[in-house]
């Protein structure tokens, strides 16, 4: 039985680390296991522009500085940009976020689809000049992958999606790359595995380690409720086949996505599950469970590198086969605090060097 896992040191191409105050919380805790971290825009403002790239890089980079990681990880850590996509986004914005040498991707989040979502593009066929572009200098394109008509069932959306949007937009630029974040459903999966090789996904922890009962039975429970939701039992099975696959489309993002607590337990609670701190033993948990610990190394620390055109990093990271409990908070935003998913509860594994 494996009781030690010395990996890559993996990267996670999906997180979310807000800005502001809340940096002195996530930039920590996303730097104490990753290198290289993609960085979702959807803030307040939304990232629209290469200059706001460079400025919300730099605001990063210094509350990494101001933290207790500063010299263990001030040159290993590194923050990769996304630009925000909207209607008004041109060819040119494109070319110049690429010259910057700081932006890695443009996010399509359809209007409405998620949280800080209203600048979200509601023309898609109007953006395909930025595709075509896009597509010529291989900038790739990270999807929200769901419909936001009302009258869709939510557990539907991301199907739909698939069928009505994302299928149509490779048809026309089927050389441009594509991830299908946070992947959710079998047919996103099987999507995937369908297209060519410049279309991969992400999938996060929550979806590979739970399902729509760990959300609903008993209570309705905010710290599971993410977007896109999740789903039936049968899907997170083919997720964490997929997964545990060995096949280079799949590879690690966390969407690891911070909200106080007081806004997570409200009426209107915000979606999103906050996993950044222990989300290699959350995956670790996962893949134990397919006996394919084999198999998560390439998974979190090199098919996601490849895929972006990356060198894979050198250094290493150790986890042991040893039980923690997850804090139920931390401190967030000065005098808030944030519940982590699975605060309170012990789990198996546990990171101790890198």
């Amino acid at each position: 039985m494996t009781t030690t896992l010395t990996l890559i040191q993996p990267d996670d191409w999906h997180i979310h680390l807000r800005d502001g105050d809340a940096l002195a919380t996530t930039v920590p805790h996303a730097a104490g296991s990753f290198n290289r971290v993609i960085c979702m825009p959807n803030l307040v403002p939304p990232v629209k522009t290469t200059e706001q790239a460079i400025a919300y890089r730099e605001r990063i980079l210094d509350a990494l500085m101001a933290s207790d990681l500063a010299q263990a990880r001030k040159d290993a850590f590194d923050p990769r940009m996304v630009l925000y996509l909207t209607d008004h986004t041109t060819s040119d914005d494109i070319r110049a976020a690429v010259a910057s040498g700081v932006v890695s991707a443009v996010k399509l989040y359809p209007a409405g689809a998620t949280t800080n979502s209203a600048d979200g593009v509601t023309d898609i066929k109007g953006r395909y000049s930025v595709f075509e572009t896009m597509q010529e200098i291989g900038l790739p394109l990270l999807v929200h992958g769901e419909v936001t008509h009302s009258d869709i069932d939510i557990f539907d959306r991301e199907k739909r999606f698939l069928d009505d949007v994302l299928s149509d937009i490779i048809s026309h630029f089927p050389s441009l790359k594509v991830v299908c974040e946070h992947i959710t459903t079998s047919d996103a999966a099987d999507f995937v595995l369908a297209q060519a090789d410049n279309v991969a996904a992400t999938i996060t922890p929550q979806h590979l380690l739970f399902n729509r009962n760990h959300l609903l039975v008993g209570g309705v429970k905010p710290h599971y409720y993410c977007l896109p939701i999740l789903k039936r039992q049968s899907h997170q099975q083919r997720l964490l086949q997929v997964a545990t696959s060995g096949n280079p489309k799949f590879f690690l993002g966390t969407d690891s996505a911070p909200h106080a607590t007081h806004t997570k337990e409200s009426a209107c609670g915000c979606a999103g599950c906050y996993s950044a701190v222990h989300a290699l033993p959350l995956y670790a948990a996962a893949f134990e469970q397919m006996n394919a610990l084999d198999k998560l190394e390439n998974f979190a620390s090199v098919f996601g590198a490849n895929f972006y055109g990356l060198p894979v990093n050198t250094s290493t990271i150790t986890l042991i086969k040893q039980a923690q409990t997850i804090p139920t908070s931390y401190t967030y935003l000065g005098d808030k605090t944030l519940t982590p998913l699975l605060a309170g509860t012990d789990i198996d594994w546990q990171v101790v060097s890198q």
